[in-house]
């Protein structure tokens, strides 16, 4: 059994703006744990009892003190890594035997994570469906026949099926990342591939050189967190795989439900968690420790709240997953993810992501109909991006406050620490480190109880 593990996190992650700007992508926030600590748990459930985790430079000390109490847990970071080959290869010095290799930032299920682990022979690819609203040119893909990967593609048009979400390899094939070319050239006529280094490009070289890599296909769905978008997504998939295993109420020490409350599904409450009077729950909820849900709150779908939050006075929750010490309140209205730190206190209407300590101003709205009833497309490092039903949701980064009555048109996203000032209509991307605000032309003219014909 592999009883070593490397992590890729050195990625920039500059197409997830503006979630990436203060965190590694593996520490994107995933049904209230980042993407990391979930492959780490998952590894540890499957045996593995070393894991490296290779991280850029501008965020290692984040990753380091998330895992600064796993003694089976090292972070790495290299002064400059050119691709995930080049990363792993940077991971060669603490690996003793046979090894397996996640990309950082695709949330994989435990039990996918297991079978890679288990992987009958090796190399052996972890292979997820492109499916959805997903296109293989925004993959390096691979063809997938027998039980083996017979190729992978770079960004192509139309080649391949799948993409590799993880690894499994043998000490020597470690040379293979040494010697990797440093471009991807297994693309079509017509593409230009960046220059750096691929692990899925050492797979051709090894598979050029007569060799047999088996694909081990996912049993659940992967989510590759690589746009705003697809956080909302990979939140709904863990929320999911959650929620499956919760078939009965389970209640912590000294956690209680009001005989008010209306309970229209199964809840699991943390310790010292309670739900309160004239509470509403359609659905399964998930909820930390000592969260206080009171005076008429409703939760409906399936939600997930985290420890230490506040969610009270007829606000409505749906569907989402909300941070540790969050607060939702009077009369607020919210779908999507929080992060921690999160205030919605007073009448407003959100759907999106919000990034950590983000404070919302009253009667905010977040607009997710265009007129057109058409979805946004966005421009990410100058592409066009292909349509996403998360597309026309508002995403909003760390540290930023908006002001009362702002107003953010669908798709719109703000930057970390940045204000939206009260009554701005925000139509398009807000940049990091800005305030906008509006400037009202008045006009005075005379008035008196004449021109009511007195």
């Amino acid at each position: 059994m592999i009883k070593q593990a490397v992590i890729l996190d050195a990625g920039r992650g500059s197409k997830l703006w503006p979630f990436a700007q203060l965190r590694s992508k593996g520490m994107i926030p995933v049904g209230n744990r980042p993407v990391l600590r979930h492959q780490v748990n998952s590894l540890r459930d499957a045996g593995v009892e070393q894991v490296v985790i290779v991280t850029g430079a501008k965020h290692a000390g984040l990753v380091r003190n998330h895992f600064r109490n796993d003694a089976d847990v090292e972070v790495v970071d290299p002064a400059a890594s050119q691709g995930s080959a080049f990363s792993l290869f940077c991971a060669d010095g603490h690996i003793k035997g046979d090894f397996v290799a996640l990309h950082g930032d695709c949330f994989i299920s435990p039990a996918d994570i297991a079978a890679l682990v288990n992987a009958p022979a090796l190399p052996a690819v972890l292979v997820a469906p492109i499916s959805g609203h997903r296109r293989k040119n925004d993959y390096i893909t691979c063809s997938v026949g027998d039980g083996n990967v017979h190729a992978c593609w770079g960004h192509p048009r139309n080649r391949g099926e799948h993409f590799a979400a993880g690894f499994a390899f043998a000490k020597a094939h470690m040379q293979l990342m040494e010697n990797n070319s440093g471009l991807f050239t297994a693309v079509e006529v017509g593409a230009m591939p960046a220059q750096e280094g691929y692990v899925e490009m050492s797979i051709n070289d090894f598979i050029k050189d007569g060799g047999t890599v088996a694909a081990i296909e996912a049993n659940d769905p992967v989510v590759d967190i690589d746009k705003p978008w697809h956080i909302l997504e990979a939140n709904t998939v863990c929320k999911n795989l959650l929620m499956a295993q919760l078939t009965e109420n389970q209640l912590g020490e000294g956690a209680s439900i009001h005989p008010t409350a209306y309970i229209d599904g199964c809840v699991q409450l943390g310790e010292g968690s309670t739900i309160g009077r004239n509470v509403t729950v359609e659905g399964k909820l998930i909820v930390g420790k000592n969260t206080k849900i009171d005076n008429g709150a409703i939760l409906r779908g399936d939600n997930i709240l985290g420890d230490n939050c506040t969610v009270r006075d007829g606000c409505l929750i749906e569907g989402s997953v909300v941070g540790h010490k969050c607060y939702v309140g009077h009369g607020a209205e919210m779908d999507g993810v929080l992060f921690n730190g999160v205030y919605l206190f007073h009448y407003m209407e959100i759907s999106g992501v919000v990034g950590e300590n983000t404070d919302i101003g009253a009667a905010t709205v977040c607009g997710t109909l265009r007129f057109d009833d058409m979805t946004t497309r966005h421009r990410i490092n100058g592409r066009l991006e292909s349509e996403h039903p998360g597309c026309d949701a508002s995403f909003i980064g760390d540290y930023c406050r908006t002001g009362v009555n702002a107003m953010l048109m669908p798709g719109v996203k703000m930057g970390v620490y940045s204000i939206c000032g009260a009554g701005v209509i925000l139509q398009e991307d807000l940049p990091d480190n800005t305030l906008v605000y509006a400037e009202q032309t008045q006009l005075k003219k005379a008035w008196s109880p004449e021109k009511y014909g007195w």
